[in-house]
């Protein structure tokens, strides 16, 4: 029986110039209850979800205060804090909730500050690692949500920013207040509107997040047919297409699982799509 592939498999990816992680992460938004609202249906599962992705070289993951809300912070630090040395936690914040599957956004400066500090307080951190925005809000100018990441980037509290859901033009003007290091945003192998952000953060050093990343894997048949020559499963050849679409994108699958995340994660050892398996699998063959 062949051993379990870690998400060392994927190779390195390097963030803002002095991070450097395995290229396969974890989204902790689903260790959450129904509608990413309250506690999971089992927190022994999600805590054992938690530890398993550490143990199989997952050292990059990404959460939000508004999952829960507050939830997957906490169940974090209670898995794993004291943290591996070269475990780096991503979180956000921008999003109230005032209910199961509700996410209006807020991107008040004294919301963000807020939202930051509790982040810092549940994951049991002096300093975020990467923290984002989580959505611009169309209330509040975006420089003055980025401002607020500034700041709390001077302070210390923040050591990189990284921005989520926006547009070139977004980017560009939240670049002009601070380095920006990552984009959050939709794609998949059905949604590839982002597609010249990820070029962008291909040109500029940048990490790419997608989110959403296994979604809708069905409608391929070109997906199907590459799972069934290796013997693997669809979600896993889509995580192999986003790994070899760009040396930018960082997947970060999420699931409340430890066996699904043991399968997302070996997919980082999918080496082999060709070109033509790229190509067809691109255009929806």
């Amino acid at each position: 029986m062949s051993a379990q592939p870690t998400a060392a498999a994927a190779g390195t990816i390097g963030i803002g110039g002095d991070l450097t992680v395995n290229r396969l992460g974890f989204g902790a938004m689903r260790i959450t209850g129904s509608g990413i609202w309250g506690e999971p249906p089992s927190r022994e599962r999600a805590i054992a979800t938690l530890r398993r992705v550490v143990e199989l070289g997952v050292n990059f993951i990404d959460t939000a205060d508004s999952y829960g809300p507050s939830v997957s912070e906490e169940l974090i630090a209670e898995a794993l804090y004291p943290y591996p040395e070269d475990l780096v936690i991503a979180t956000k914040g921008g999003l109230a909730r005032p209910g199961p599957n509700r996410w209006p956004a807020d991107g008040h400066p004294e919301h963000l500050r807020q939202a930051c500090e509790g982040s810092l307080r549940r994951l049991r951190l002096e300093q975020i690692p990467l923290y984002q925005l989580h959505r611009p809000d169309p209330a509040v100018p975006l420089a003055e949500s980025v401002g607020a990441l500034a700041e709390l980037k001077a302070e210390g509290k923040i050591r990189h920013v990284g921005i989520s859901n926006v547009t070139e033009e977004q980017l560009g003007e939240a670049e002009r207040i601070v380095p920006i290091v990552s984009i959050q945003n939709r794609f998949n192998v059905n949604d590839r509107h982002s597609q010249p952000l990820v070029d962008l953060c291909e040109q500029e050093d940048l990490v790419f997040l997608p989110w959403a990343p296994i979604q809708e894997t069905d409608r391929r048949v070109a997906v199907a047919a590459a799972a069934e020559r290796r013997g693997v499963t669809e979600r896993q050849i889509v995580l192999a297409w986003l790994l070899a679409s760009s040396p930018a994108i960082l997947p970060i699958p999420g699931t409340g699982s430890p066996e699904h995340a043991e399968e997302n994660i070996a997919a980082a050892a999918i080496d082999d799509l060709s070109r033509d398996e790229m190509e067809a699998i691109s255009k929806g063959g």
